[in-house]
């Protein structure tokens, strides 16, 4: 399975870099306040996906950690239910 998904990010990849060589014209960013950049079509490509991978990334991050969050203190409460059982057990054993 790691195999076909690197497979596949080789060839997004690739796909990709063709696109980008075959569209390297200039073109003009236009920006509030009447600014504007004049840069590579594939240079502003780049930078959008950059950006979106990071968001992306800063999106599974924060699940990630709620979800490690969460598994604490589950542990947590499963520990405190095993000690209850075994004192639980022994009051039981002894009476």
């Amino acid at each position: 399975m790691r195999l076909l998904i690197w497979l596949l990010r080789i060839v997004v990849f690739l796909l990709l870099l063709a696109f980008l060589s075959r569209n390297s014209g200039p073109v003009e960013v236009r920006l509030f306040l009447d600014s504007s950049w004049q840069l590579p079509l594939a240079m502003l490509m780049l930078l959008f996906f950059a950006v979106g991978v990071l968001l992306g990334a800063s999106a599974t991050m924060a699940t990630g950690l709620r979800q490690r969050r969460e598994v604490v203190k589950l542990k947590a409460r499963l520990r405190q239910i095993e000690d209850d059982g075994a004192s639980f057990r022994e009051t039981s054993r002894s009476g």
